[in-house]
């Protein structure tokens, strides 16, 4: 059966690859797990698209996988940035080379009209509205049309990424009737339900919403060094490099490429017809690979004479949450008690094979700058867990842990949660479980529907969770996840985590601009805090993993998705 199987399983890739172009010399084929379903720049809704549209389009300001940082794109430079009373007010210019696949200029006619394409009601911009919401206005200069000014509400450190990290439209291509041209930024500020009767933006939104907008490939023409080439259904994508790309033109810009002639996206949906194909060279990159299967292929020595190998540090993190609302848990030693029996290192072999770092807070070790080293991770320390339950008031009896609280004798038991069909936090629950069953701690294991879990930790409904969170190494504003003003019911601090000193750091990140040094040392000690606090415990940040040709160089591996940039792919002499 396994040979039948594989027979037909080559028989498929071989009948997929025939009925393509023929492979030209640069060309660069990547596996898709998931057919997109649209590649609008603005409803797009999984990671392969977003990896399709960030070579279409452009927004002002990306991350160089290059170097982790964040640079102008579209932008000629960072914003200029000025802080006026309630308002802050960001400062662009477009790069004067930028232009659309026919020539056209970019210009922030265009950004303006982006901006109401994902501000305005009835289009599909579910995702990207709340992005934006903080922009108030739109200000051109009347001396330079590709020079603009965003007025934004109040100021957080995040403004300076999200003001320029949308896609930008050309607004001749995606609204040449100019149906939206009425309307200014400023009347998609607040609520702006009086516009559902519009009559042109209804108009405009019927044609936005239709399946041509994201699929198109006259429409799909951005200012990015490639254009959507072929879309066959359930097999490939393949895009081409604009011959004479605006991006070629520019000094001192290598994060903007467009190298490889064609990139071609198959889509393969089984993780062993993708693994077969990348033995069969079939592929040239391979991400998101098991962890046994990543081991085995880094034991297989002709594999390796033509593919290198590559577990790059990723910005999501598992953690665990405690509930420090419920008397049991108030005491700060019983948490701490608990971390020490989630037994991290274990849980790190078994879901992921090792590859993951444990950390002590919420930023990544791979950034050493604000990562605080001098705290070690909790380990599993049995003997240390008792002393710390005794020190908190509890006393191990024959059948548990007990202590009276409010008066009344009560248990020690955890109700452990986490997302059905996440075998990574199942397996963090049952080791717990294991390690406090020995300690006479009952601990109860429950999978439960992301929507129902959701619903619990806003409700404050629960012991303890395991999740994950993503991040980046740009951004590090956890005032949402970590402020008691977002503890009451409904915000996102589901654990209750807070403190005077944590509250009053985390508003000084939020609302300041400090400087690098200072920045480091708030994030140290808030890492301190919430380690001493152990509520929020962070346990582990995962690590990717993924296979690229050898003929191919200039990757920029990275830990941010994809973990590498095709576009700067270039092809090996031989």
């Amino acid at each position: 059966m396994r040979k039948i199987s594989q027979a037909l399983i080559c028989c498929i890739l071989l009948l997929t690859c025939c009925g393509q172009p023929e492979r030209a010399p640069e060309e660069v084929r990547v596996r898709l797990q998931a057919e997109p379903e649209t590649l609008s720049p603005v409803s797009y809704s999984d990671a392969g698209a977003l990896q399709i549209i960030n070579l279409l389009f452009q927004s002002l300001l990306s991350a160089d996988l290059g170097t982790n940082k964040v640079k102008p794109f579209l932008a000629a430079e960072l914003p200029v940035i000025q802080q006026q009373d309630s308002l802050t007010l960001f400062t662009y210019t477009i790069r004067e080379e930028a232009t659309w696949t026919d020539g056209r200029p970019v210009t922030a006619a265009d950004v303006a009209f982006t901006l109401k394409v994902l501000k305005a009601p009835l289009l599909n911009n579910e995702s990207m509205k709340p992005q934006v919401e903080f922009i108030q206005d739109i200000r051109f200069d009347e001396r330079n049309n590709r020079r603009f000014t965003l007025v934004c509400a109040g100021f957080a450190p995040e403004m300076e990424l999200l003001t320029g990290d949308y896609f930008i439209l050309p607004s001749h291509v995606f609204d040449p009737e100019n149906l939206l041209q009425h309307l200014r930024v400023a009347d998609l500020a607040g609520s702006s339900s009086k516009l559902e009767n519009d009559s042109k933006l209804k108009t405009y939104a019927a044609r936005f919403n239709s399946a041509e907008y994201g699929r198109d490939p006259n429409l799909l023409q951005g200012s990015g060094g490639y254009t959507l080439e072929n879309w066959v259904n359930g097999q490939y994508l393949t895009l081409a490099r604009k011959k004479d790309w605006w991006g070629n033109n520019t000094s001192n810009t290598q994060h903007l490429t467009a190298i490889p002639e064609r990139v071609s996206f198959q889509i393969i949906p089984d993780i062993t017809t993708a693994l077969l194909a990348l033995k069969n060279q079939q592929l040239d990159v391979l991400e998101n690979i098991p962890a046994a299967e990543f081991d085995q292929l880094k034991q297989n020595e002709n594999f390796q004479e033509h593919y290198a190998l590559f577990a790059p540090d990723a910005y999501e993190f598992v953690y665990a949450g405690i509930n420090s609302r419920l008397p049991k848990f108030a005491d700060k030693r019983t948490r701490q008690a608990i971390a020490h029996l989630l037994d991290i290192n274990s849980v790190i072999k078994v879901s992921q094979q090792s590859y993951a770092t444990p950390t002590v807070g919420p930023i990544p070790p791979s950034v050493p700058e604000y990562y605080n080293a001098n705290l070690k991770p909790f380990t599993y320390n049995p003997d240390r867990a008792i002393a710390l339950l005794k020190a908190a008031g509890w006393s191990r009896e024959q059948d548990g842990w007990f202590k009276t609280i409010e008066g009344k004798r009560q248990q020690l038991s955890i109700k452990a949660n986490y997302r059905a069909g996440n075998t990574n936090f199942e397996n963090a629950a049952i080791i717990l479980q294991q390690n406090a069953a020995k300690l006479d701690i009952p601990v109860q294991v429950q999978a439960m529907e992301n929507s129902l879990l959701s619903q619990n930790l806003k409700a404050h409904e629960f012991d303890l969770f395991f999740r994950a969170l993503s991040g980046n190494p740009f951004v590090f504003n956890f005032k949402p996840l970590l402020h008691t003003s977002y503890a009451a019911a409904g915000g996102l601090n589901y654990t209750g985590f807070g403190t005077a000193e944590s509250d009053q750091i985390l508003d000084k990140i939020s609302s300041t601009a400090a400087t690098e040094a200072e920045k480091a040392a708030l994030l140290k000690r808030l890492q301190h805090i919430m380690h001493e606090e152990a509520s929020f415990i962070s346990m582990y940040y995962q690590k990717d993993r993924l296979a690229v040709h050898r003929r191919f160089g200039n990757l920029k591996i990275s830990g941010l998705k994809p973990n590498y940039d095709v576009s700067a792919f270039t092809l090996k002499k031989e």
